[in-house]
Formats: C-alpha cells, structure tokens, sequence
C-alpha cells in the first residue's frame, strides 16, 4: 500500500503536571518537557507520525519529549521506499541534517511570513503562491490520523509515567486509525 510519498507531522500530547505522587518523591515525570506552542506551554510529550501521501495511512509513529524539535525527527519518519517527503514549516532546513536520506525530495511549506509577502500581482508570486497551497493539500491527510486518535479515540493526555510506555499507547491508537480511516475500503473489498 505504501507509495511514492511520505508526509511527516507532530502533535503534542499533554502530560499531567501534578507532583501529588506520594510513590515517586512528588517529582514530574522527568521523559516528559516542557515546549511552547505558539504563545501557550505545555508539559507534554509529542507524538510524531509518517503518513502515506496517498492513502492518508499511518505508517511510522515515534514518541519524544515535548521539547524535541520536529525536524530532529524527521527523517526517521520515512519508510525508505520514497521518493518524496512533505512536511510544514517546521521542517524547514531538514534535507540539510546529517541524517537526510539521499534519493528524497523534501516539500517544505513557507513560513507564513515569507509566503504573506508574496506579491500576487506578479505571476511569479501567483505561482508560488499555488504551489504552497498544493503542497497543503497534501500535507492535510497527515492531520487526519491525529483526528481520529484524539477525537475519536479520545486520546489527549498520556495515561503512563515514562516515553516507552506512554508511545506503545499511541502505537496501538494510529493502527486502529488506519483501520478506522480504511474501513470502507476493507468492507468493500470483502464484499
């Protein structure tokens, strides 16, 4: 089912930031981070996910702490069978990290001041402006996966106290999102 292209994206989960712990010193969870999104902290882990550009299907999903950047984990998002890679404004500069796989072109959306600034008079501006929303397009079916895990799974906040244990959580959570999102699919091909 994996095709051409990946798509590669971040979501923060919150972590509880209460020390009422009698068991463990009264001490936060230590894996998880501080990170700012925006204009509002939170205490969280982030969940990363590779998505197929095509069929919109989680296919790898990593979990670190609220404060890793989103490029640090980029390319080990990839599946290694594609040939492109589309990601937002946070991963600007990813095909430049020493861990960059050869052989993949990165789709990296403008930052939003670069692209406001674009003058859409001009036809140069025009078309760029087009190609940004493309690329958009493709980049929304990796918001579909986060979608079904937090809404209809209700996954919002890690139940667990350390990373290993709270990423095996949302491991389970993006395969049955895959089953959720395909499940036409698979009904009509049983039929």
């Amino acid at each position: 089912m994996l095709r051409a292209g990946t798509v590669v994206d971040a979501t923060l989960i919150s972590a509880p930031g209460s020390t009422k712990n009698a068991s463990v010193s009264g001490e936060r969870d230590p894996e998880m981070h501080q990170s700012k999104k925006g204009n509002q902290w939170y205490f969280s882990m982030e969940g990363h996910i590779g998505v197929d550009a095509e069929s919109g299907l989680a296919h790898t999903v990593r979990g670190t702490a609220g404060n890793v950047n989103d490029v640090v984990e980029a390319n080990s998002l990839l599946h290694g069978e594609e040939t492109d890679a589309f990601g937002d404004a946070g991963y600007q500069g990813v095909e430049k990290r020493p861990d960059a796989r050869a052989g993949v072109n990165w789709h990296v959306a403008k930052k939003p001041g670069k692209r406001r600034v674009l003058d859409q008079s001009k036809p140069l501006g025009a078309l760029v402006d087009q190609v940004e929303r493309i690329k958009a397009g493709i980049r929304a079916k990796v918001e579909h996966p986060f979608r079904v895990t937090k809404r209809q799974f209700g996954y919002t906040k890690v139940r667990y106290r350390g990373l290993r244990k709270n990423t095996a959580q949302p491991i389970t959570l993006f395969v049955l999102s895959n089953l959720w999102m395909a499940h036409g699919k698979l009904l009509a091909a049983w039929a």
